[in-house]
């Protein structure tokens, strides 16, 4: 099991150092209490309507395991787009404060998921450096996902597990036959309403839900200041116009109609 210091929100400069150090760093009550009940039943809400469309078998991300794609559609994923409690950490992480808002999703898992592969996100050399001397892992993080832990994380229904310092390894990851058993359990373990920052880079996989409950979890993200491909036109104008100032700024490139 990982052992990781979950800090307060307002250790700024200590969680981007270890989020530097480690590829993610893990903070305590990020949500509100009114905040976390209403992020929790919307997410309760998106995965009964995914279990009743997809069963199963054949959810997104195999057997029992769901990813809730973008829901920023859904008023109860906006609102972690512009915390007071994230922000100020992601502006120290990247010295700037002109990063944008990507999309709202994140996953869960059901009783009888079975253990993930390790993997990292975003998985795609956007350089293609004719030189072959840069790729994505010799940059900083050129996206940053923050997951919201909606149930205390155990090593009983699924917890998240990391491969610290992995942001940056040009290592090819291990199939799940290859890992050694350290990695298998390498175990996220962190109380509800956790936020992890992480750069998606990070090797990490999901594990065995062997509980009776579900493991929802949250997220939104953030493309880097200087790095900008959008495509879609994702959150609805009438979300876009109840976001605060700031959230309206992060979000500039996907409101759409």
């Amino acid at each position: 099991m990982l052992k990781v210091e979950i800090l307060e929100p307002d250790d700024v400069d200590k969680a981007a150092s270890v989020f530097h150090r480690d590829g993610f760093v893990c903070v305590k009550n990020p949500l509100s209490e009114e905040q976390f009940a209403l992020n929790k039943a919307g997410a309760e809400r998106v995965m009964k309507e995914q279990e009743e469309e997809y069963g199963l078998e054949k959810m997104t991300r195999g057997y029992a395991r769901q990813s809730f794609g973008n829901q920023l559609h859904n008023w109860e994923w906006c609102i972690l787009i512009d915390l007071p409690t994230i922000l100020p950490i992601l502006n120290v992480i990247w010295n700037n404060d002109d990063y944008t808002c990507r999309l709202g999703g994140g996953d869960f898992s059901l009783p009888g998921a079975k253990i993930q592969h390790l993997h990292a996100d975003f998985n795609k050399d956007y350089f293609n450096d004719p030189l072959g001397k840069v790729t994505d892992r010799d940059t900083p993080p050129a996206f940053i996902n923050v997951n919201f832990t909606m149930v205390d994380f155990t090593v009983e229904n699924g917890a998240i597990r990391f491969i610290p310092g992995t942001q940056r390894s040009h290592a090819p990851i291990p199939s799940l036959e290859e890992e050694p058993e350290w990695m298998r359990t390498n175990y996220l373990c962190a109380p509800a309403n956790t936020a992890i920052i992480r750069d998606v880079r990070c090797w990490h996989g999901g594990t065995a839900n062997n509980s009776n409950h579900k493991r929802p979890m949250t997220s939104v993200g953030y493309f880097a200041p200087w790095f900008r491909p959008y495509d879609e036109k994702i959150l609805p104008r009438k979300n876009y116009k109840r976001l605060s100032r700031r959230g309206k700024q992060l979000c500039r490139y996907i409101v759409g109609d």
